[in-house]
């Protein structure tokens, strides 16, 4: 596939090719911007900024409602483009497409309720007969920097608010998945968005990404990815606003009056979907010694039956990781906790860019595995002997998107919610579950700003604030 920019489908001279993850079979190729390119893009997004300040919500509105009707009519086409540059297994690529165009689908009821307020300017002295009020207008030119694990929804998590906004909005998809990005720019086309309204360029992001970044015409960057790259972005965006969705090793605490066939089936749901390859999959069991054992030994079985493979089968539950080298650190994060006491009871072979679901037992707090953003398939377990230090391990980290408790006891769940470090608190589910209508973000080294449409249209959004002097 080309790039989108300034209304044209463009081509370069060098080539980034798109990879099966589990074959290793290369689907397509996408260009590698140049500099004049990723000029061009900008300059088309300052003149696309200017027309969507001018089109009228509702028409946005309609643009976004139509794209989303689109994309419900070629979901198993797209599902199927997602699952062969993703790796994830059909089923969940399929799925991905229906939440995409329910994303959409928010996106444009949002821009028919951008709305302002009136100021009680008279509650001030010396304001009598002044009439105040804010507006809420369009950044301008936003830049999504968007990830390979949801490389439709996450665009769409930035692309729907930012054009209901108003905005025009520049994509720099990952290069491991940019198909599903340029595929979504085609129906937003199709759909009646202005054409210099968006632009796509593809590329690695210490080019692409930071050109863009950096540029004075972009006054709205919205980032998903790692926190050491957000970092980066951070320091080369000047002033901008930022909204920075970054990694986590999210806990999930199990109390002894847990159900625990609910927490078994949770675990493997939250752990392992996708290739464990959420930023908010669950990586840390928090068990309570009198249950420990228990709990084990019913998890093992859960997570061995798991099916490694091919995603595009049939029979696969899970796929590969979207790189070998993905892979590869994961394995070597499962050596390190053996060699530092954890006890490996199944998984972890590697074959390619696939690791078989891994389950890990006894993890301690200076393990990698507790220390860092995993992103695979495995599963660490820890004891303890009480909920203060339950709390105090879920917060022993740096990170703080998503956490989950399984507990009957409504005094320990909302100790949980006032005293867990996380954006997200899920109580008796684990950590990853996120309607994409609710606000979305992390705490701590896990980001700042919020998603959601109705949320991330306040951050791609500005506020002006009008005063009426009036004689009486």
């Amino acid at each position: 596939m080309k790039m989108f920019i300034q209304g044209q489908w463009v081509d370069s001279d060098e080539q980034i090719e798109v990879r099966n993850p589990f074959s290793g079979d290369v689907i397509d190729v996408v260009p590698k911007a140049t500099p004049d390119q990723l000029e061009a893009a900008l300059a088309g997004a300052v003149e696309g900024a200017r027309l969507m300040r001018e089109l009228p919500g509702y028409e946005r509105f309609q643009i976004l409602q139509r794209a989303a009707k689109l994309m419900v009519e070629r979901q198993d086409e797209l599902g199927r483009v997602i699952s062969q540059e993703e790796g994830k297994v059909l089923g969940e690529g399929i799925f991905e497409v229906g939440r995409s165009a329910i994303t959409m689908e928010l996106s444009g009821e949002e821009a028919k309720r951008l709305t302002g307020e009136v100021l009680p300017l008279d509650g001030a002295p010396g304001a009598a007969g002044k009439l105040g009020f804010t507006l809420r207008v369009p950044c301008g030119v936003v830049v999504a920097v968007t990830p390979f694990n949801f490389p439709l929804n996450l665009v769409c998590h930035k692309v729907g608010p930012a054009l209901a906004a108003g905005n025009s909005i520049i994509v720099k998809p990952a290069s491991d998945t940019p198909l599903s990005a340029l595929k979504l720019v085609e129906i937003l086309l199709e759909a009646g968005l202005p054409p210099l309204a968006i632009q796509c360029v593809t590329g690695s992001g210490r080019t692409v990404g930071n050109t863009l970044c950096a540029d004075p015409r972009v006054r709205k960057i919205s980032f998903t990815g790692s926190a050491e790259v957000g970092r980066q972005i951070c320091q080369v965006a000047g002033l901008k606003k930022v909204t920075m969705e970054l990694g986590s090793n999210c806990p999930l605490i199990v109390m002894p009056n847990a159900d625990l066939a609910k927490v078994v089936d949770a675990t493997v749901k939250t752990g392992f979907a996708n290739a464990g390859q959420v930023c908010i999959s669950t990586q840390r069991v928090i068990a309570f010694d009198t249950i420990y054992d228990e709990f084990v030994d019913r998890l093992q079985p859960a997570v061995a039956s798991i099916v490694a493979g091919d995603q595009l089968k049939a029979e696969t539950g899970m796929g590969p990781l979207v790189r070998v080298s993905d892979a590869e650190r994961v394995a070597a994060s499962l050596e390190d906790a053996v060699a530092k006491g954890a006890r490996l009871l199944c998984g972890g072979e590697r074959d390619g860019a696939t690791v078989t679901p891994a389950l890990l037992a006894d993890v301690t707090a200076e393990m990698e595995i507790s220390r860092e953003e995993l992103f695979g398939p495995a599963v660490g377990v820890s004891r303890v002997r009480n909920v203060e230090e339950a709390i105090a391990l879920a917060n022993d980290t740096e990170y703080g998107l998503s956490a989950g408790i399984f507990t009957q006891d409504i005094d320990a769940a909302m100790r949980f919610a006032r005293h867990v470090e996380s954006g997200n608190i899920q109580i008796n589910w684990g950590p990853m579950w996120r309607a994409d209508l609710m606000p979305y973000g992390g705490l701590k080294e896990s980001g700042m700003g919020k998603e959601g449409p109705k949320y991330a249209i306040q951050e791609m959004t500005e506020s002006k604030t009008v005063v009426i002097h009036t004689q009486g």
